[in-house]
């Protein structure tokens, strides 16, 4: 966390950006400031940033990631909760004409308007680039991973966990990292200790780039597609037979003939398929809800 010279360190700037609006981190907000610079460097490496690049940022807090992205993004979109610090935001980044900070809570928010705001008379293709607060981690990725208009590349900070749990290969995979594979690739860039926060998490964290695919991994319908899987996740760690059985409400014997026709062996384990395999066991329940 030491500074250049003649600059203040990251914790110094946010302590003092804490202080001019009179705040305090408020946890039940997951306001945890990023205050050592090399990891901000890591995301922004993660980003590559050009000057043709459309951002949108989740929950900039004091700003310091959005000061990076809008030095190195063609226009950034910054989406704040807290009132106080959107207004310290508009503030202190108001030499930048590229930015434009919004108030508004993401998970309540018309992202496809947003979306299209960020790229009015622009190309389709944008970033997301963010500290996620914990709390609202996954469902942010799930709601830019669904948009109409998806994101090229997400490179975001979440718990250590969480980022394990996404980039899981199978034998270990979970509704999470089927949910967020079947969209895009994900990769751990580095882990983040808890000290290097203001205030300091419980957890650690991880950077974490998710290279998004031009469509599906599979070719599904998502939302019957995720009924499938869930079933398959629905009685942890039971043999893949027994967990569609009670998942689907199906008898043993059909969904023994529907694994025989997707060459899922029964005894396997939900967390060992792959996407692939997810994709072909969907198309033959698929067939088989036709015949019914």
């Amino acid at each position: 966390m030491s500074a250049t010279a003649g600059q203040p360190s990251l914790l110094s700037q946010t302590k003092a950006l804490l202080r001019q609006a009179g705040l305090q981190a408020r946890k039940s907000l997951g306001q945890h400031f990023l205050v050592d610079g090399a990891y901000l460097k890591h995301i922004l490496a993660a980003a590559e940033l050009s000057g043709d690049d459309r951002v949108i940022e989740v929950g900039p807090g004091l700003g310091i990631l959005t000061r990076a992205l809008a030095e190195r993004a063609g226009r950034v979109l910054a989406i704040e909760k807290d009132e106080n610090l959107t207004s310290l935001l508009k503030d202190n980044l108001r030499e930048f004409s590229n930015l434009t900070v919004v108030n508004q809570d993401i998970m309540k928010a018309d992202t496809a308007a947003l979306i299209g705001e960020l790229q009015a008379g622009t190309s389709r293709r944008y970033k997301v680039v963010a500290n996620l607060p914990y709390y609202v981690a996954s469902p942010v990725l799930r709601l830019f991973l669904e948009a109409q208009i998806k994101p090229e590349r997400l490179v975001v900070m979440v718990q250590k966990e969480v980022a394990r749990q996404i980039s899981a290969h199978p034998g270990d995979m979970s509704l999470l990292s089927v949910g967020v594979q079947l969209y895009g690739q994900p990769k751990i860039i580095k882990y983040v200790p808890a000290r290097a926060f203001y205030p300091p998490p419980e957890v650690d964290s991880a950077i974490l780039r998710i290279a998004v695919y031009p469509s599906p991994r599979v070719e599904v319908e998502i939302d019957s597609f995720f009924v499938l899987v869930r079933a398959g996740f629905s009685a942890a760690r039971k043999q893949i037979a027994n967990s569609l059985s009670h998942g689907l409400d199906l008898p043993k014997e059909e969904v023994l003939s529907l694994l025989a026709r997707a060459g899922v062996d029964p005894q396997r384990r939900a967390e060992t398929l792959s996407i692939e395999e997810w994709g072909g066991l969907w198309h033959e329940y698929q067939e088989a809800v036709k015949r019914t």
